[in-house]
């Protein structure tokens, strides 16, 4: 029985869905639960260790075929909340459906032959799923500007950022209509995860159609072709780009894609995606796209094309950008003095001189390559924030000690669970040690504390308490 798609899509899906799919199997598909998955954070732990970490707490492992780090995962205790666990609140993992790993792993051919990118830009890109899983298929290097247009939704996506140990990302705070105009012919690769009218994840929304209708969705779809036409401008000639929604009708995907490759043609590609994983040939359109329609993978629906650009574009009206990097590089003798501070605590193998800027007393770590794009475009989060230079006793900031901190005590998963929840730790200390103390889980820092006598003095920062992490 019908209780979630109304009338009118089902009648326009009627008129799009292939042959060989059946309406009745794709209404049955959405009315089943979703399968919880999720991915390793790969820069933290590799995926053989969370496994091993997580299996004995009841977690059953089946791997998604189209992402080595994905995992469908099966919880032998309905009480667990993955969310608060205090794996996550580390950022071993994030909690991402299936079909939302596909846009990145198009992009970099993940499966197959792993391209290797200096720049890449997700140009829609709160919470975050895919901008981290972008960063950590990077390994954290290069360049990846992340854009959100929503005020109230960077938060979020500078929160999973840190949380993962991310350190590659700049976020710009723009209508993604802009990239083309200010970045043209910038960028090896870029992702347009497209708002849109949510369609495919009615199996986890249950309000996904509850103000649908067609107008919304020619509405959205003009939004979403602004912003593809903007971001095949932003990349350079040979590069390449992925377009994709959660949406599962053809007006917001292969027609705005129809719309992309007669605006520039001559000058683009479509990459085929047939190749991708085992098994991709069951979503293929006749363009190359794939179209995941719920029932097939059972799966939310989702949609994913890639083109290449031939050569360079020269469509920018060449804004001219007049705002003042409020942000100044160190002399070597203060680069050299900042160092030798952050060596104490973090491991500097890859901050340098040319990372270090400064703004008031605050010592910033800004990606490989970022000088380019900050000449050009306002960005309001550069990398993470190191030090903040004190007369006594400069402090490095959380930030910078779970990005890149040293791993000395490490602790066990309930007293990580304390840590969180602001408590001081009770540990033996018979070597009489004094001042501060790093602390790690699973070889990542976490933190900071401060031994007094037979007790670690809890110096979690107050905002990031957490009442709510829980072992189970």
């Amino acid at each position: 029985m019908n209780k979630l798609l109304p009338t009118p899509f089902l009648d326009l899906i009627a008129t799009q869905l292939p042959a060989h799919l059946s309406l009745d199997d794709l209404i049955t598909a959405c009315h089943q639960p979703l399968r919880f998955s999720i991915r390793v954070n790969t820069i933290k732990i590799d995926c053989q260790a969370f496994i091993d970490l997580m299996s004995p707490y009841g977690w059953s492992f089946t791997p998604i075929n189209w992402c080595k780090q994905g995992f469908w995962v099966d919880i032998n205790n309905d009480e667990t909340a993955p969310g608060k666990l205090p794996e996550h609140l580390a950022g071993l993992f994030y909690i991402q459906e299936a079909s939302s790993m596909l846009p990145p792993v198009a992009l970099f051919d993940a499966i197959n032959a792993p391209a290797t990118f200096n720049n890449v830009l997700d140009l829609a890109a709160a919470p975050g799923s895919k901008t981290t899983q972008i960063a950590a298929l990077m390994n954290n290097k290069g360049l990846l500007i992340a854009n959100e247009f929503s005020s109230s939704r960077i938060k979020a996506l500078h929160s999973n950022l840190t949380r993962l140990g991310i350190t590659n990302t700049l976020i710009s705070h723009f209508d993604g209509s802009v990239h083309g105009d200010y970045l043209e012919n910038s960028f090896d690769a870029i992702l347009v995860d497209a708002p849109c009218s949510g369609e495919g994840t009615v199996r986890k929304d249950k309000d996904a159609f509850k103000n649908w209708n067609i107008e919304h969705v020619q509405e959205v779809s003009e939004l979403q072709t602004k912003l593809i036409i903007s971001a095949f401008m932003a990349l350079k000639p040979g590069g390449e780009l992925v377009y994709s929604t959660c949406a599962l009708n053809a007006i917001e995907n292969q027609q705005v894609c129809q719309q992309l490759l007669e605006k520039f043609a001559g000058n683009i590609e479509v990459v085929n995606l047939g190749n991708l994983f085992d098994g991709a040939d069951k979503a293929l359109t006749d363009e190359g796209y794939l179209h995941i329609w719920p029932q097939i993978y059972n799966s939310e629906g989702f949609f994913v094309a890639k083109f290449k650009k031939l050569t360079a574009s020269n469509l920018s009206k060449q804004p001219q950008f007049k705002s003042r990097l409020p942000y100044s590089p160190l002399s070597k003798k203060q680069s050299a003095d900042i160092l030798a501070i952050l060596e104490t605590q973090l491991d500097c193998t890859h901050i340098t001189a040319d990372n270090l800027m400064q703004r008031d007393q605050d010592i910033w770590f800004f990606p490989n390559n970022h000088a380019t794009f900050t000449a050009q475009m306002r960005f309001v989060r550069h990398g993470i924030k190191l030090l903040e230079i004190k007369p006594k006793h400069s402090q490095i900031s959380h930030e910078a000690l779970t990005a890149f901190g040293h791993q000395t005590l490490l602790l066990n998963r309930l007293q990580l669970v304390d840590y969180y929840r602001g408590k001081d730790l009770a540990i033996s200390n018979d070597d009489k040690q004094k001042g501060e103390v790093l602390l790690s889980y699973q070889e990542c820092c976490i933190g900071l504390g401060k031994w007094v006598g037979n007790k670690i003095k809890n110096k979690l920062p107050r905002q990031l308490v957490n009442d709510h992490v829980t072992i189970k």
